[in-house]
């Protein structure tokens, strides 16, 4: 626990500064100093729906791997604060010194995806019964349309108090949340089998083949031929290793 003492000195010293940052849940600190009000700001996706409900008036992005917002930069997990800090070395000294120093580290320049590809909707706590209803509602759900209206009436609440109760519980929009629900669930038929990508789209909600390819690449950085290729070729290592062990 901080001392106010600590956080009025986190305050005055950012008032010197030309930025501030903060990695993994450091981003509290900057918050309870007052550093994030009215900003963009993200944390380790466990703890972005407590950063949300704990500090209103930031908007938490649970998917982000970093955020700037006017001088204030916020990161993910731990290993997040690497791809931070790479980006203040390219905002300093541009791209060319960043790619060095990522190289030397033996690190991606810049890394494919955010870090809801980490973070599985479904560990998701919120509080009240009425959002869990809602999640339990659409996950029962997830081959029809899902409009926040919808969810609303799942829960029992009107829509505007829903969207308002929704994100304050969970870092999410109702609407990011159904997608991800659609990505967890898709992904894991990718891995079950050998299922057609159109039969999965269509299965899960999404509307076509290339809607799901855009969720897929906008959380995964790559299709969702190319996660089943992977997923398959990390559980063929797996099982090679297990042999070995015997």
């Amino acid at each position: 626990m901080l001392k106010p003492g600590e956080v009025q000195a986190v305050a005055r010293l950012a008032t010197h500064a030309s930025r501030v940052a903060s990695v993994c849940t450091g981003a509290f600190l900057l918050a309870q100093a007052g550093l994030l009000d009215g900003r963009r700001a993200t944390t380790h996706w466990r703890m972005a729906h407590r950063l949300q409900r704990s500090y209103p008036s930031t908007e938490v992005d649970a998917d982000r791997i970093f955020i700037a917002d006017r001088g204030v930069w916020t990161s993910a997990g731990v290993t997040a604060g690497i791809d931070l800090a790479l980006a203040l070395i390219e905002a300093d000294h541009g791209p060319e010194l960043a790619r060095l120093v990522a190289r030397e580290l033996v690190v991606y320049h810049r890394r494919a995806g955010g870090q809801s590809q980490f973070a599985p909707i479904s560990q998701m706590e919120p509080e009240s019964d009425r959002i869990r209803i809602a999640l339990s509602f659409a996950r029962d759900h997830l081959h029809e349309n899902l409009p926040i209206k919808r969810l609303a009436e799942a829960a029992h609440l009107s829509v505007r108090q829903f969207g308002r109760a929704f994100r304050r519980e969970t870092g999410e929009t109702p609407a990011k949340a159904i997608e991800r629900l659609r990505i967890e669930a898709a992904r894991a038929r990718l891995q079950e089998g050998s299922e057609p990508i159109e039969l999965i789209a269509h299965a899960v909600g999404f509307t076509d083949p290339e809607r799901m390819r855009r969720a897929f690449v906008k959380v995964f950085g790559m299709s969702p031929q190319a996660v089943r290729r992977l997923d398959r070729s990390h559980e063929c290592q797996t099982d090679n290793s297990s042999r070995r062990d015997v």
